[in-house]
């Protein structure tokens, strides 16, 4: 293909994929596949990368990341980024509607009311129709630069659509995680024995400010944009503007979904809110509150602002959900890391639109805060929280003859006694072999989709298999013969064949899953990939020091201490073995003509090449050892450069003293 056949070829490809991204996201109305549009997208990649040349910082491939940012510069704000006053009754918010009237005699207002999206608030730039630069809030005169990370979330444009929008303008709006998104989230932590985050709230927000864009890409993140800023109004009040962002490609508010509306006095404010105080639990995403702006931008500057807040905008916050039940019992729950987690067993309470039975106490530094007993009249709350939590008790209906609590002392499925480590939150219990909750746990975890993804099993085969005495840990699974299977209960013969066969199809899995499957503390499936690739096999790793695994990249005390840990145990180094024996991959497989040529060095290539393409060197840098980076700095090794490398990344190099060479000097290198 010839470069003027591939420009042509890459321009459409883009504006498809921006076409088909956009009625996906934005429209909720696709005309092709998911595979399909991967096809698209993977075809543009290729092209991409075989002709640098027309390279775009706004293109659909820049959707997946890969950018890593070490310190995220702060910017100054064109227009301050304010925060709205709050508003909590009826009362306060007539309050303001009068002060607002008053500042505007003789002015039939309109208002708007849209819905307070709880999220992280945002600010970005376009110009000439391409995204240019993303802001957070910061403290309202200045935010960070997350540019890099906006790119990555499908619902915000890279380029605009049409031709009305302005040349340059500024729009705001709210990241937020969706409830669903945010559940498979926290499933997905647990399963790699990291923390769940708490909220969708925080989540979001610490989803952009991650260092690897790459990583945020796979975060389920959304955003709506709900105000237009620039220095001459096209439009002349904010509702029209709304909707003409949505005809630009932004996902907006719209009216058809009555998430925004115009009111014009109190009882039409209010009946706004009331409709979304019951109805935002049926919402794909949290809200906490109402937002009302005067819609007139002549009225919005002729009100003005505070220091803090805009004059001519306010939130009605909802008020957190909460009820009043009885705490009947505290039971315990028993993690495959052994971790107890207290639950409270409640009075079925109606709550955020759903029944509630049960509701978090997280530990037993919690518990005594609260002061509970059991029998108490407790407060349940369910704001940006997924899962409910006691947040405190009625004291005044407490009984005199209610007893205080006692923390559980021994494990509630084996009765071996509690420990709870320095600086830790949790109580444990230690019986790491014997525990029957322990085991299941680990052998779920050995078999789950990101680790071994042994068919025919499931958690409730697990729990049956260590019931039956058949599988104590998750090295007996390969021990399993069909006859054994066949007492269990609904097990028929082709299920039992199916579980057996699964199990051997799973000794191809390669070692980076199966080191994850150990479930080893704190080693998610990121970790022991790096683990994985910078080790190569298991008896390296488990020889390894301290100061081995700290130099393994983003491996820090707490892992490596735990990895030493796990290997030091010998009932663990046993397991090993029999897995060894049975066939599972516990060395890296190397692709043929791999060497460690460039074992240790860190790689940027820049320019265009004759022998190579750019994604084949890449190939070859990561099939030699080397790792690939986008950008020179003092950590670069090396640089592959073609024709056309760039001035100033020419120049940072030579500063730096970092080496340049061509693709000849490339090639002799890894011996090709």
């Amino acid at each position: 293909m010839s470069p003027d056949e591939a420009r042509i070829k890459i321009q459409m490809l883009r504006e498809e994929l921006d076409h088909h991204n956009y009625l996906y996201y934005i429209k909720d109305a696709p005309e092709i596949s998911d595979f399909d549009f991967d096809q698209k997208l993977e075809h543009l990649q290729k092209l991409e990368g075989d002709f640098p040349q027309f390279d775009d910082p706004n293109s659909p491939t820049k959707r997946v990341g890969g950018a890593i940012t070490k310190d995220f510069p702060t910017r100054k704000h064109k227009y301050p980024m304010l925060s709205l006053s709050n508003t909590y009754s009826r009362e306060e918010l007539e309050d303001y509607l009068k002060r607002t009237q008053k500042a505007l005699p003789e002015q039939d207002l309109d208002f708007v009311c849209e819905l307070k999206y709880d999220g992280a608030a945002i600010s970005i730039s376009y110009k000439n129709g391409n995204l240019v630069q993303a802001l957070t809030r910061g403290d309202g005169s200045q935010g960070d630069d997350i540019t890099e990370n906006i790119k990555t979330i499908a619902s915000i444009p890279l380029r605009l659509r049409g031709a009305n929008y302005p040349n340059e303008f500024e729009i705001r709006g709210e990241v937020f995680m969706p409830l669903e998104g945010f559940a498979k989230l926290n499933q997905s932590r647990i399963e790699e024995d990291l923390e769940p985050f708490a909220n969708p709230r925080n989540s979001a927000s610490g989803s952009l400010k991650m260092q690897d864009s790459s990583l945020v890409a796979k975060r389920p993140l959304d955003c709506f944009l709900y105000y237009v800023m620039q220095e001459e109004q096209r439009i002349d009040n904010h509702y029209d503007a709304v909707l003409a962002a949505g005809e630009w490609g932004f996902k907006v508010p719209q009216p058809k979904h009555a998430y925004l509306r115009k009111a014009k006095s109190i009882d039409e404010i209010f009946e706004f809110i009331n409709h979304w105080d019951q109805a935002r639990h049926q919402l794909p995403f949290e809200i906490d509150g109402i937002v009302i702006k005067v819609n007139a931008y002549a009225l919005q500057d002729r009100l003005g602002q505070t220091a803090k807040s805009p004059r001519w905008a306010i939130a009605y916050k909802f008020k957190a959900e909460r009820q009043e039940t009885v705490l009947e019992q505290v039971s315990y729950q028993v993690g495959r890391t052994g971790a107890i987690t207290p639950v409270a067993n409640l009075k079925p309470v109606s709550l955020a639109g759903t029944t509630v039975k049960r509701a978090s106490l997280h530990n037993a530094d919690q518990i005594a805060k609260l002061d509970l007993r059991e029998g108490d009249y407790v407060y349940v709350e369910k704001g940006g929280e997924i899962i409910p939590k006691v947040i405190g008790v009625n004291f005044d209906k407490r009984s005199a003859d209610l007893k205080a609590f006692q923390y559980l002392e021994n494990c509630p499925e084996c009765q071996t006694p509690l420990v709870r480590l320095e600086g830790e939150a949790l109580h444990y219990c230690p019986n790491y072999k014997g525990c029957p909750p322990q085991v299941s746990g680990r052998v779920q975890h050995f078999i789950s989709r990101k680790a071994m993804d042994i068919e025919g099993m499931g958690s409730e085969t697990v729990e049956q298999l260590v019931k039956a005495g058949l599988v104590n840990n998750y090295a007996d699974l390969y021990d399993l013969k069909i006859e054994q299977l066949l007492p269990l209960d609904r097990m028929a013969e082709k299920s039992a064949q199916n579980i057996v066969a699964g199990i051997a199809a799973s000794t191809t899995i390669p070692f980076e899953r199966v080191l994850f499957g150990l479930g080893i503390r704190y080693v998610g499936e990121t970790v022991a990939k790096k683990l994985a690739r910078h080790f190569e096999d298991i008896d390296k790793l488990q020889e390894a020091s301290l100061e081995e695994l700290l130099t393994v990249d983003e491996i820090g005390d707490r892992i490596a201490e735990s990895v030493i840990a796990f290997f030091r145990e010998e009932e663990n180094q046993a397991l090993v073995a029999r897995m060894k024996a049975a066939g599972l991959q516990f060395e890296v497989q190397h692709q043929e003509g791999a060497s460690k040529a460039l074992e240790g060095l860190t790689i940027v290539i820049s320019g265009n090449f004759e022998r190579f393409g750019r994604k084949e060197i890449k190939e070859l840098i990561e099939l030699h050892g080397g790792k690939n980076t986008g950008s020179v700095s003092g950590k670069t090794s090396l640089i592959v450069a073609g024709e056309g490398m760039g001035p100033s990344k020419r120049k940072k190099a030579e500063d730096l003293g970092v080496r340049i060479i061509d693709e000849n000097e490339f090639a002799e290198m890894i011996g090709i």
